[in-house]
């Protein structure tokens, strides 16, 4: 497993003025959105001095290392603006939302039944959730990506990356919309950056449209784990996440909702202090998104 940057290279933060930004990468206009893997080099057409700042000091309480992206996906000139993006983490369960969307894709191409079945083989097995996997017992692909969308059971998780046909094609598939820096699943470890790709596909509709939208985003609402970045956003608001915890690691992936002409992508991925700590600052971290989100022209 590649090693996340250490908590002093995470902090190598150039200001919002400079024309070239290798650690906070930012974007403008529909560009950002078409292709997003690419570097950018333009400059903030708004001040993230406060953002970079609140979470500059958010991260330096805790001794973590953090990758950070954010996308917004409309409104008056968008932008797209990284910390340490490209650092690669554990993925933890984040793999699944990149199942689930494979899944979701074939849905609304017609081409995957989500009534049909798929049985389990005990190689599929981890501790999760649900402990009532035997060999033979079938589950719907709808019961599946329930199971690994909103209670991220782990078992469901593997039997779904099966499905779509393991993790050499989960992972050509990622790359194929810009996850160039990700192994879910094998390795399993992935970027903030790769998570926000795959969440500017989905919402752009590349992905399948809103057919696969309308059958993935209540597999990503209101779930059980809401400690992160829902923790962190207005009363009322649409998050559709997945996340990821695995010792020291915690993760979420998410696409916030403020209402139907102002949305945004923030990932965020945690090595330390985890737990609930972890959690707590991965909250904190989108309180500030938001409160930077709150002064965005209209």
């Amino acid at each position: 497993m590649t090693t996340p940057a250490t908590n002093a290279e995470a902090m190598k933060v150039t200001p919002a003025s400079a024309a070239t930004q290798p650690a906070a990468r930012t974007a403008t206009g529909s560009s950002a959105r078409r292709e997003y893997a690419s570097v950018y080099d333009a400059q903030l057409p708004r001040d993230t001095t406060a953002l970079v700042a609140a979470i500059q000091q958010l991260v330096s309480t805790t001794g973590a290392s953090v990758g950070v992206t954010l996308v917004e996906l409309n409104g008056t000139e968008p932008i797209t603006w990284a910390l340490d993006g490209s650092t690669v983490f554990t993925a933890a369960s984040t793999y699944k939302l990149a199942a689930l969307m494979m899944e979701a894709q074939g849905i609304a191409a017609g081409t995957t039944d989500p009534g049909g079945l798929v049985c389990y083989q005990p190689d599929d097995y981890e501790a999760g959730w649900f402990d009532d996997y035997s060999p033979g017992e079938c589950f719907t692909r709808y019961d599946l990506a329930w199971r690994a969308g909103i209670y991220s059971d782990n078992t469901a998780g593997h039997m779904l990356v099966r499905d779509v046909g393991g993790a050499a094609a989960l992972n050509a598939w990622a790359a194929s919309i810009g996850a160039s820096n990700t192994s879910f699943f094998v390795g399993n470890t992935t970027t903030s950056d790769d998570l926000a790709a795959l969440w500017v596909a989905e919402s752009a509709g590349l992905l399948g449209g809103t057919a696969a939208q309308a059958w993935l985003y209540p597999l990503l609402t209101n779930t059980s784990y809401e400690a992160g970045i829902p923790a962190g956003v207005g009363a009322g608001t649409e998050v559709v996440h997945k996340i990821g915890a695995l010792d020291q690691v915690d993760d979420d992936a998410a696409l916030v909702v403020v209402d139907p002409d102002e949305e945004y992508i923030l990932t965020v991925m945690t090595d330390g202090p985890g737990g609930d700590a972890g959690w707590q600052l991965i909250a904190s971290i989108s309180a500030a998104v938001w409160q930077f989100e709150s002064s965005r022209p209209s």
